[in-house]
């Protein structure tokens, strides 16, 4: 009776097959413990911008509320990155010749804006909300931390799903008086628990898991 002989490329196929068995599972590991890293998840990015804009000088020293520069978070999906315009309420008169905001009254005079630099930069896959969410008593400092200590701004959380669950899950952790929306230096008086289930009770909040409600 004829044997039957392999071809000898498939000895190189055979160990092949030993390393991926052995270094596969490896190698999953190491993909989904960089995958959940901070510096994966962009922790700690500190983009430069086009012109030094110190928010520990104004949202810190000068207590200048977000909502100013940043004016449709209350009313729309973004936060909108404010107008030269608006820059220049105070800068024709404050520091009006500073070669540091020449940026600014160039995209003034020419009209065309600022190339600010995004930090907190969602997947294009996910939907988020700012007006759902600082509407019913998530403050900014939630997502953002300290930006009032912050001379340039850098991410502070993950952005991860399972970081945003965590909140879906038990919103009244971090729930706070909706005007304490924009307060950097808010603390609860009392235990943050009952605070955080007070508000989701007055205002009727019930975060939802489904897919569909940020992933679009």
């Amino acid at each position: 009776m004829e044997q039957f002989h392999f071809p000898r490329w498939t000895n190189k196929l055979k160990q092949a097959l030993g390393a991926g068995l052995l270094f596969g599972p490896v190698y999953i590991v190491l993909i989904f413990w960089f995958g959940a890293s901070p510096k994966t998840l962009a922790v700690g990015y500190s983009p430069e911008q086009p012109v030094p804009f110190s928010h520990a000088r104004h949202a810190g020293e000068l207590g200048m509320d977000c909502r100013y520069c940043h004016t449709t978070v209350e009313k729309a999906a973004r936060a909108a990155i404010p107008h030269t315009s608006i820059c220049m309420n105070c800068h024709k008169q404050i520091l009006n010749e500073d070669q540091r905001l020449q940026p600014v009254r160039d995209s003034l005079a020419s009209g065309k804006p600022i190339r600010w630099v995004r930090v907190h930069d969602l997947p294009d896959y996910v939907f988020f909300d700012h007006s759902a969410h600082v509407n019913r008593g998530v403050g900014c400092k939630t997502c953002h931390g300290r930006v009032d200590q912050m001379d340039q701004v850098a991410q502070k959380e993950t952005l991860a799903m399972g970081w945003c669950l965590a909140c879906h899950r038990n919103p009244e952790l971090f729930l706070r008086p909706m005007d304490k929306i924009v307060s950097m230096t808010w603390e609860p008086e009392g235990d943050q628990v009952d605070v955080g289930r007070e508000v989701q009770q007055a205002h009727n909040i019930q975060p939802s898991e489904s897919r569909s409600t940020c992933h679009r």
